[in-house]
């Protein structure tokens, strides 16, 4: 049955179809991913490197992931009466708190000794954070970018509830008629993007990464990296 529901043109054509809805998507994944990084990356980095409020933005984080994203939509919906705006604030929020715990871990991990030294040899704040402390939290801001993309894939569904498009529509209308193949397609398609984000984001952080830094990380967990 699920084959032939991924098998049939129709569900491949014209403003419901597949490739429509992937893109709707994508498109709410992204835009709420940029927004959060410009908003969770500087704060991190400006926590992280002056070490100030740091305890406020773990518990703000916090704080964060409990809300409900479902809730929290419905709630900027009643109050924005617009579903885009409502759909984009809601993803920022729940985008925001593992990009910001992972800036902010990785430049509190950076090796103070390294740090020193750097400001030893006469590194300014600035030089020391974007040439010393950035490119070694990398993997740690990265992971933390890729924990938010794939919250944001999974979560986008939410936009079907308040009347938009997106993968989520599928889970919708299919449990509004009881059509399980049309669920069950929405939610592998669903499950294949959040994979394949992930495959992207694996090699671009393995491209980003500066070698010295992978190989010191696999030093220390004993594991073996292909440089």
């Amino acid at each position: 049955m699920i084959w032939d529901w991924f098998t049939d043109s129709a569900h491949w054509q014209g403003p419901e179809g597949i490739p429509v809805r992937l893109g709707q998507h994508l498109g709410y994944v992204g835009l709420s991913l940029v927004i959060a990084l410009a908003v969770a990356v500087p704060l991190g980095l400006f926590v992280g490197h002056t070490g100030r409020g740091g305890v406020v933005l773990v518990s703000v984080g916090n704080a964060i992931r409990a809300l409900p994203t479902l809730g929290l939509v419905t709630f900027l919906f009643l109050l924005f009466t617009e579903s885009e705006t409502a759909t984009i604030i809601g993803l920022v929020v729940l985008a925001i708190p593992p990009i910001l715990a992972g800036t902010y871990a990785g430049l509190q991990a950076t090796d103070k000794g390294v740090v020193d030294a750097a400001q030893g040899v006469g590194m300014t704040g600035w030089q020391r954070l974007w040439q010393v402390e950035v490119p070694i939290s990398l993997p740690l801001v990265l992971g933390g970018i890729r924990n938010a993309v794939l919250q944001l894939v999974a979560t986008a569904a939410v936009a079907s509830y308040v009347g938009l498009g997106g993968l989520g529509r599928f889970l919708l209308d299919g449990l509004a008629v009881f059509d399980y193949p049309q669920v069950i397609g929405g939610a592998v398609l669903t499950t294949l993007l959040a994979v394949a984000l992930d495959l992207v984001l694996s090699a671009v952080q393995r491209a980003l990464v500066p070698k010295g830094v992978r190989l010191a990380a696999a030093a220390a967990t004993g594991k073996k990296v292909t440089v």
